[in-house]
């Protein structure tokens, strides 16, 4: 009996329990996807002007696009600018330590650019950049 015993007990200590293992490597995993800011592509690459004064911008998470022919991507999906407000505003909601960056292209209108400024503006952002390549 007490060998019987001696040996349940050498079973019990033998196993490892390895759920708080687990516990923890999914806690961390959610903290790492809550506290990851994820970078949005405006879906189009566009030939920037040139800047003598550009600055490198670190936190870019609201990328807006505008084409040659004066087209305005969000989010790799093309938008008319009457919904360019609409789309910021919910970028904004999802990342508000988030800045709005405009991609004009060198042959797009001032106009287009204007209105897509003041879009972001309304939504509620006014940390907006307009990129440029260095000279």
């Amino acid at each position: 009996m007490k060998q019987h015993f001696a040996n349940l007990i050498e079973e019990e200590e033998s196993n490892i329990d390895m759920t708080p293992m687990l516990d923890v490597v999914f806690i961390m995993l959610i903290f790492f996807i809550v506290t990851a800011s994820f970078v949005k592509e405006a879906g189009i690459d566009v030939n920037r002007p040139d800047a003598a004064t550009a600055v490198q911008k670190n936190r870019a998470n609201i990328l807006v696009a505008i084409s040659d022919n004066n087209e305005i991507w969000i989010n790799k999906r093309q938008v008319d600018v009457r919904a360019v407000q609409a789309n910021i505003e919910r970028l904004y909601a999802e990342n508000p330590q988030g800045s709005v960056v405009i991609q004009a292209d060198e042959e797009s209108n001032t106009r287009v650019l204007i209105k897509v400024m003041d879009a972001a503006r309304s939504a509620g952002v006014y940390d907006v950049s307009v990129a440029t390549d260095e000279e």
